[in-house]
């Protein structure tokens, strides 16, 4: 009975896409691929199938098994956007990177404010600015102590692709799940990519914003694996390094964080210690803070803490490699193709 209504559910919304789509060719012209999966489109003027990319993302059917593409046009969506767990397969396609964004100012609570959520699997976001608009852009009256989450990712087998996350304290929490940020801009001053991810960020520019901070000095990562058999992670590759002010490459926000930058370019941005123990003072042993192979004024090696991890080259391999998140091929089946 329950593969009844699914595939019933899935003909509506296939009769929804064939009902919109006529009109809205008749207007736009889009970069088209060669699509095989249902797409429908989104216009806040009206001309696609859905006003808004969150009402694009209620018609999925609940339980989908199949991918369906949402392209949302060109403009600034205000709203709060989210992928509940039980809508997988979801593929969001800006029309054009750095011209597509979605904005919302929540700052009351860490676990519902957030600008986008994505907690389903198999979900591919290509080509979105996502913002937190309360401290962002950086103002001098910003409080830097007040979280305001651009985005919090939490499904597994979830890939960012041009995409970019704007904001000042924890702008992308990386919650849990494999996850694969390729050619993405993350900004923001303090813990601005934190969580229990099991994430590779590979050639993306991570951009400190911690001038904004009025002295202070800011934190790139905070990660948050607990244990020392936990697979989590943060691994930067081949990754830009850039801004003002002051920074840590990290800090840990749980006992075993792991962060690993590797072939990555970095600017004086970051502080000549590179890694702070934070409230885990005494405890820096259990902390694999790594770097490897990096270049830039920002890493020199020569007043790095004495407790930064040291891993051999085959250790460095396996953590940097993209089977880290992807030993069964899931990046690859996904319909997203780019140069991996």
């Amino acid at each position: 009975m329950v593969s009844f209504y699914c595939t019933i559910l899935v003909f509506v919304f296939m009769g929804l896409v064939e009902l919109g789509n006529a009109r809205f060719h008749s207007d736009y012209q889009w970069k088209q691929e060669n699509l095989n999966y249902p797409t429908v489109y989104v216009d806040s003027s009206g001309h696609g199938n859905f006003p808004t990319i969150q009402s694009a993302i209620d018609s999925v059917p609940q339980n989908n098994q199949n991918w369906i593409c949402i392209i949302i046009k060109a403009g600034q969506y205000r709203e709060q956007v989210k992928i509940p767990r039980e809508k997988p397969y979801i593929y969001l396609k800006g029309e054009e990177s750095g011209k597509t964004s979605i904005t919302w100012d929540a700052h009351e609570s860490i676990a519902t404010d957030a600008t986008f959520t994505s907690e389903a699997d198999n979900t591919i976001v290509e080509s979105i600015t996502i913002i937190n608009s309360y401290n962002y852009p950086p103002k001098s009256n910003n409080n830097p102590r007040v979280v305001a989450v651009a985005a919090m990712i939490s499904g597994d087998k979830s890939f960012f692709y041009k995409c970019e996350f704007l904001g000042l304290q924890d702008t992308l929490w990386d919650v849990q799940g494999r996850h694969y940020f390729k050619l993405c801009t993350i900004e923001g001053a303090v813990d601005f990519i934190f969580g229990n991810g099991q994430s590779i960020y590979e050639s993306c520019t991570i951009s400190v914003n911690a001038g904004a901070l009025d002295g202070l000095v800011g934190y790139i990562t905070a990660q948050a694996r607990s244990n020392p058999n936990d697979r989590s992670g943060f691994v930067f590759k081949n990754c830009n390094v850039i801004g003002n002010g002051q920074a840590f490459l990290g800090r840990p926000w749980r006992d075993y964080a792991r962060v690993i930058f590797y072939d990555c370019s970095m600017s004086n941005v970051i502080t000549p210690e590179g890694w702070a123990a934070g409230r885990y003072v005494g405890k820096e042993k259990q902390l694999t803070f790594a770097e490897g192979s990096c270049k830039g004024m920002g890493s020199n090696y020569l007043k790095r803490v004495a407790w930064e991890a040291k891993l051999s080259q085959q250790e460095l391999q396996q953590l940097t490699s993209l089977s880290f998140i992807d030993d069964e091929g899931w990046i690859t089946k996904q319909p997203l193709k780019v140069l991996l």
